[in-house]
């Protein structure tokens, strides 16, 4: 009898343990138009996942500010393109937090992913082409 408490205990702690190293999604916002999102909190390390689509290319555009939500301070831009496209922003502070998004023309999609140091390990940047530079 005792072993079986003991293997039931032992099982119990194995996937609770690899459930707290799993990426968690603490948000998720969606829109159309102009938004100051609802608060969230995360700690480091973090990342905003987003996605931009819209029907004129020429004219869409998205611009994403993060805001300290206690006193509304601008922490700064995030995002800013004029283009369809998705890709992620890796932060290392943990927060209260919001987004000011504001869009012209465009579906958007944004996904506040809460993240191990391991996962946030696997993150590289991508290079910045300068023009001219090959």
């Amino acid at each position: 009898m005792h072993k079986l408490i003991i293997s039931l205990i032992a099982t119990l702690l194995l996937f609770t343990g690899s459930a707290a190293d799993a990426k968690t999604r603490v948000a998720e916002f969606k829109g159309d138009g102009n938004m100051l999102t609802a608060i969230f909190r995360v700690e480091s390390p973090w990342v905003i996942d987003w996605r931009l689509d819209g029907d004129y290319e020429q004219m869409m555009g998205l611009e994403i500010t993060l805001i300290e939500a206690k006193t509304s301070r601008h922490i700064g831009r995030v995002l800013y393109t004029k283009h369809r496209g998705n890709g992620v922003k890796l932060f290392h502070s943990a927060g209260l937090y919001q987004l000011r998004v504001s869009s012209t023309l465009a579906r958007w999609s944004v996904k506040i992913d809460q993240l191990t140091r391991e996962e946030a390990a696997s993150y590289t940047p991508k290079e910045k082409k300068t023009p001219g530079i090959r």
